[in-house]
């Protein structure tokens, strides 16, 4: 099995990623900034455009805005995209709730949420959970906000049996007392392997933010970052076994 976990930066390298798709071929997608838009958008690329790198794919979309587009309604948020079957699909808001017409002059652009799809895998119920972090301007260490988000998917974590892969853009390094609380029940991939980055070129920030987390029934076959530019943030691809 493949997953491949992205920030896909609102889809403005549309292209890039649905190359990155058809060479990695992954069963499983993780998506943040990921914007779902009925037709053609003629600037970015919706989720289901992504998802036609493979046949027969699902889609959950767990939206935490929308807003006007042209002639077109875009909700924005979280995405799985599967050639697995799900066999339940569950969205937990950890911060604020889904606003529709968004407006950055009238709204907090920090609302969060978790998803949660159940991917059944050689007889076992997978729990594939995404999620994109509390956005702190100043840096990467977090808040009060951040470690009580990040203790509610921990609470959540451990309400759940079975093998777990946690994915996403955190907004927080490695060793913020945030994702140490995920790290106590979760092995973190990108600070095992001891990545620096999962940044590139085209933003001024280079820590590690982006995180893949499994548990110890997950067997790892393989992890490595993208070198491709595909995004603001570096994709993380897992190849594992259950």
């Amino acid at each position: 099995m493949k997953l491949v976990q992205l920030n896909a930066w609102g889809g403005r390298l549309g292209a890039q990623v649905r190359d990155l798709l058809i060479e990695e071929n992954p069963d499983i997608v993780c998506l943040q900034e990921i914007i779902d838009i009925k037709g053609r958008s003629g600037f970015f690329t919706s989720i289901d455009q992504l998802s036609a790198y493979a046949d027969d794919t699902q889609l959950f979309h767990s939206p935490v805005m929308s807003f006007r587009y042209m002639d077109k309604t875009a909700s924005f948020g979280n995405g799985i995209i599967s050639k697995l079957s799900m066999k339940g699909q569950e969205t937990i808001f950890t911060n604020l709730d889904y606003v529709e017409n968004f407006s950055f002059d009238e709204h907090d652009y920090n609302i969060r949420n978790l998803q949660h799809a159940i991917i059944p895998i050689n007889n076992k119920d997978v729990h594939i959970l995404n999620h994109h972090g509390h956005h702190v301007r100043e840096h990467k260490n977090g808040t009060t906000d951040t470690l009580r988000q990040c203790m509610q998917i921990t609470s959540y974590i451990n309400s759940l049996s079975g093998p777990i892969i946690l994915t996403g853009d955190f907004n927080l390094v490695p060793d913020s007392e945030s994702i140490k609380l995920i790290n106590k029940r979760l092995r973190n991939l990108p600070k095992e392997h001891k990545l620096t980055t999962t940044r590139n070129h085209l933003t001024t920030k280079t820590e590690v933010c982006d995180y893949i987390f499994v548990s110890d029934d997950i067997i790892v076959d393989n992890f490595y970052m993208s070198p491709d530019v595909v995004s603001d943030h570096a994709a993380l691809v897992l190849e594992f076994d259950i």
